[in-house]
């Protein structure tokens, strides 16, 4: 099929509607995409800033965790008496209440001078364990008297009480009275272990 110079005429103009048509869909769909790229990257980085988001969030719950977790800790050492100096006379008060209440036929104690067992660094200032060294005598009617003791003297606070050791024997045969009803003796080391915040001291 031939065209004309005429019938090239007549479709002259439908061919270059055709044409405009054809690019103006050309730049739709060019538009398009560009848009939806322009969504995707937008859309990543809104869940990328909600991922960070909610991990800092996490961080901050959990040292929250942390935070209560020590505070709850030291309030616990503080209501035992176990941060700050040591208190010498409180240790004598529970000893002697503690010999009254569970009857002990004797008790003697000597308490050596206080040392630094470690200075731990922290912020702002360093927590300092000290620890003097205890020695306790105790006449026994039977070994659960000594676990009654160390658990009562646990429960006194004052400073945080270390066992290191605890030796018996048999008490040896005597006329008086009190010998005889003590069929044992304890010969124990303990250590008296406080905390020194010196940021709090301060």
């Amino acid at each position: 099929m031939k065209f004309t110079a005429e019938d090239l005429r007549k479709l002259g103009l439908p061919l270059a509607l055709a044409a405009a048509l054809l690019a103006a869909g050309g730049g739709l769909i060019w538009g398009a995409d560009q848009a939806l790229k322009s969504a995707q990257r937008v859309a990543a980085a809104a869940l990328a800033e909600r991922q960070r988001s909610t991990e800092r969030l996490a961080r901050i719950a959990e040292e929250e965790r942390e935070v209560k977790e020590k505070i709850s800790v030291y309030q616990r050492l503080k209501a035992l008496n176990i941060i700050g100096e040591e208190r010498r006379l409180e240790l004598a008060d529970a000893l002697t209440r503690i010999r009254t209440q569970r009857e002990l036929l004797d008790l003697r104690y000597r308490v050596e001078r206080q040392r630094l067992l470690l200075s731990a660094p922290g912020k702002p200032g360093n927590v300092d364990f000290f620890a003097s060294a205890m020695r306790v005598e105790l006449a026994l009617l039977h070994e659960e008297d000594l676990l009654r003791f160390l658990s009562d003297l646990r429960n006194s606070g004052n400073a945080f009480y270390s066992v290191r050791s605890c030796a018996l024997t048999r008490s040896a045969a005597s006329g008086s009275a009190a010998a005889i009803a003590s069929r044992l003796r304890a010969d124990c080391s303990i250590d008296l272990i406080t905390i020194v915040d010196r940021a709090a001291k301060g």
